[in-house]
Parts: structure tokens; sequence; C-alpha cells
């Protein structure tokens, strides 16, 4: 069978790293082809030169046995490529029309393409209203918006890169049925994600890339996870572990919390409470877009609330900004990395100093203490493993596994009292995903209280002792992680509490 896509040597070397070494290989028709590795393997450089984004030192591609080099998105859609990127590319104000639309290169008249839009949404299971307003639909049915886009090109390869890291486990078993009702019809599938279950349930194929270059291929079936975790780090696994010790005094309190989103198309919370005491874990569950950013905002203060809504060690800080809390011992990390937990054009140094000026003693009198940076951020690297060629690079050098790795660590390293963290692991490699949940670990068992908010279940049924779920801006009933059952976090992250969900 000729392949459908045949990759031959690709090679790609930026400033100081060789992105991509002498790659090679083949996607068959109608295969789900898994592509594996850690942050910073060279994942992302491959798929932007399929893609068209990005152009190649040297190998070749040939696309149906036919040479295939896209110079640009248009080229490569023009030959059957199709992505679904892990960010969405959408605009809030606009309808799913407008923003399929906008794709396009000569769109029909909206009613016609709103027809079209209908058809393939029930075609593959993927119901979506084309006159709704992106801004109010829920993370998973904005991406079926770019399914469906990529779908009406008739796409001979689909690209989906971490296609589930903001879906409940009802809405990955659609996706799957989605992917599968593809194949079958010969659609190919590069699939791109760190969840190596999903990995082991739909993919025919994996190739795996360590330091930029393909060093196993391996039948996801026939291979356990954590056997394809350790072909990716090329080293075993560690699993986190943790000492059990009874939670102490309450150290985080929300009392009936209620804030407006400060965001047109965000979520408002709606008399949220609950504690965390020391030495525990709180873990947060919800699809995107239901209060996670809000909640986290109101509690490194970027959001204020009363006085007495938000209480620290016995002190209403409500009403403090986030350099009080900080100083407090209050520590957060946003989920967006890159422009919200670090400055892009500022060096990891720069980005040690933001937060760490005073609780690392960079800051005294008004003036920096730059040695003292460059050693933190050095810390922050060496320990949590951020691949980068030295502290003074750009934040934005990074890959996102690895800036996400170096924000993580700046604030576990400061030893705070009380941390929250939002996404700790998104688009982390299994190695990396280990380390951080061991820190948060450590981090409780030394006595600080933790709360994650995450939309990975696995990850916060491993690091959890209580578990709630946000939707629409409400919190679940908090309830033991032990005993919990994929069914029942899914309905709980769907809405339903109490009785509905304890009699599941």
């Amino acid at each position: 069978m000729t392949a459908l896509l045949s990759i031959r040597g690709l090679t790609k070397a930026y400033p100081g790293v060789v992105a991509n070494d002498d790659v090679s290989f083949d996607i068959q028709p109608g295969e789900v082809h898994a592509l594996l590795g850690e942050n910073g393997a060279g994942k992302s450089t491959l798929v932007k030169m399929i893609y068209g984004l990005v152009k190649p030192d040297s190998g070749e591609m040939t696309m149906t046995g036919q040479p295939f080099a896209p110079g640009e998105p248009k080229a490569a859609r023009a030959a059957g490529v199709a992505m679904v990127f892990q960010h969405f590319s959408l605009f809030d104000a606009l309808n799913v029309a407008e923003n399929i639309a906008l794709g396009m290169a000569e769109p029909p008249a909206m009613r016609d393409l709103a027809a079209r839009i209908r058809e393939v949404s029930d075609q593959y299971g993927l119901p979506l209203d084309p006159w709704r307003v992106v801004g109010d639909l829920s993370a998973g049915e904005r991406q079926r918006v770019e399914i469906i886009r990529c779908l009406l090109q008739d796409p001979k390869l689909l690209i989906m890169d971490e296609p589930t890291s903001v879906l409940t486990p009802q809405e990955v078993e659609i996706l799957f049925e989605t992917l599968r009702k593809l194949k079958a019809e010969g659609t190919s599938i590069l699939y791109i994600s760190h969840k190596l279950e999903e990995i082991r349930a739909l993919c025919d194929e994996a190739t795996i890339l360590r330091l930029g270059r393909k060093v196993a291929t391996c039948t996801p079936r026939d291979t356990t996870a954590r056997e394809m975790a350790e072909l990716m780090v090329g080293a075993e696994l560690h699993v986190p572990t943790r000492d059990t010790r009874a939670p102490g005094a309450v150290r985080l309190a929300l009392k009936d919390l209620s804030v407006p989103s400060p965001s047109q198309f965000g979520t408002a919370l709606k008399g949220i409470s609950f504690e965390v005491r020391a030495g525990e874990v709180l873990g947060l569950a919800g699809v995107a877009g239901n209060g996670q950013d809000e909640l986290l905002g109101v509690l490194s203060g970027e959001i204020r609330a009363g006085a007495g809504m938000v209480v620290l060690d016995g002190t209403p800080v409500g009403a403090t900004g986030p350099a009080i809390r900080r100083r407090m011992g209050l520590l957060t990390a946003p989920e967006e990395r890159l422009g919200h937990a670090a400055a892009p054009d500022m060096s990891l140094t720069e980005n040690a100093a933001l937060t760490g000026a005073e609780r690392r003693g960079i800051a005294s009198a008004g003036f920096l203490n730059w040695g003292r940076a460059r050693s933190f951020a050095r810390e922050i690297i060496d320990r949590f493993d951020v691949r980068t060629p030295g502290t003074e690079n750009a934040a934005r050098s990074l890959s996102g596994g690895n800036l996400q790795k170096f924000v993580i660590g700046r604030e576990v390293l400061q030893d705070p009292q009380v941390l929250v963290v939002n996404q700790p692991t998104w688009g982390v490699d299994a190695a990396a995903a280990a380390t951080i949940r061991q820190a948060i670990l450590d981090l409780a068992t030394g006595g600080a209280a933790v709360v994650v908010i995450s939309q990975d279940l696995d990850e916060l049924m491993e690091v959890s002792d209580r578990f709630a779920a946000l939707n629409e801006g409400r919190l679940s009933d908090i309830r033991p992680a032990q005993g919990l059952s994929v069914e029942e976090i899914g309905l709980m992250m769907g809405g339903s509490h109490g009785m509905e969900v304890a009699h599941v």
C-alpha cells in the first residue's frame, strides 16, 4: 500500500537547538498515527512542517507518492491536510458560521454555509448550531467548530494536537466515535497527546521522538502507557508518592463567594464556599470556561472580593491585592503561561524576579540583586529540568511544556503556605507531569494547603485528598477523592450535584 504521507530525513535547526534531526516515518491511509515525545522532543516543529508553517532545512515529504512541500498552510490544505490546534483560533464575538467562513478562501452564502455545517455536524455526531455566538459556547462545543471547519475541507490527513485537554469524559467518547468514523471512511489522523491511555485506546501506530530524533515505533494497544512513557524519556518513569498525615488547621477559606466575571464572555462565580487545611490537596475539576480563571483571579487578588469572602490563615484578605497575599504566603500559577504567568519577551532571570523578588530576597530597599535572580532562575531550571540554553533566554523561546515547568517551579520553590495552580501539567510530558505532581504532594506533606484546578482527571485523582467540580460558576459538593468513579466525576463536571451524583 502506498503511504498517504511519507516523511524522509526531515531536519530543522534553530540557533542553539536541532528541533528535528533526520526524522522518517509513514502514515497509511485510514490510519490513526500517534506522535509522542516529551516536551522539546520536536513534535510541534514536525507538524508545522507538514502543515506548511515551517520550512525544513533538509529532507523530503511525499503525499500519495507525489512530492509534498507546502510553503504555507493554504498549500497544505489544498493537498488535503487539515489541523486542529491545541489553542482554538476563534473570535468570541462572531457566530459559528462566521468563524468558519473566515477560514475559507471563497466562502459560500452564509445561509448555504449554515446548512452545510448542520449537515456535517449531524453526519459525524457533533451537534452544533451555526448561528450561536462562539463566546457562549462551552470548550467542547468550540472544539467542534474547529473540527467541522476542518471536515468541510474533506481532508485526507487530519492533525490533532492535544484534542481532549478541555473535554469531559463523555465528550472524549463522542470525539473518539467521530475519529473512528473518519478512519472508517479512509481519513488518516495524526494524533498528538500526552494522555497515553487515550493513545492505547485510539491509535494504530505510534512514532516516538526524543530530543528531535525518532527513537522508536510501537503498536499502542500492545504497549503499556508506562512503557511508552519510558520510551519517550529514555529512563524509568518516576511514580509520585506521598507521606500520609492528618490535615492541620484551615489555611484557606472561601465563604459564599459571588463575583461577576470581568470578561463579557466569562463566568460569574456563584455562592462558592470551601476550606483547605494544612497538608491537604483540594482538586477542582471542570470543563474550560466554567469559572476556573475567575476563581484563580479571586484567590490571587487580581479580582477583588468582599472583605470576608477570602480568608487566609484566619485573616480576611478578599479586599487586598496580589502583593500582600504573596507576602502572606498565598501564591498562584495561572493557566495562561505566556502573557499572564510569564512575560514573553523578558528573560527567565527577569521572569524569576517578577514573582520571587520578595520571597527569595531578590529585591531590597527598592533595588534588584540580579545575581540572586539568576541563581533563582538557574535553580528552577535545574530542579524542574527546564530545557533551555540558559537563564537569559526569553520566556517565549521555550516550548509550552518547558515554560510550564518553569512557571510551576518558580512558585513551588518560594515555599508557599497556600498554592493555587490552574492546569499545572497542561501540555507537559509524562516525566515532567510526574515531577510537578510530586512537587505538589511534597508541598502538602510539608504543611502547605494546595488547590489544584485541572481538566486532567487522572491528575486530580492522583494528587487530591478531596474533590469538587465547577459548572457555570457553581461548585459541586466536595467529596473524598478516593473511590470516585469516572462516571460520577463526569456528572459533577456536567452540573449534577448531591444525591443525583451519589446514586450513580
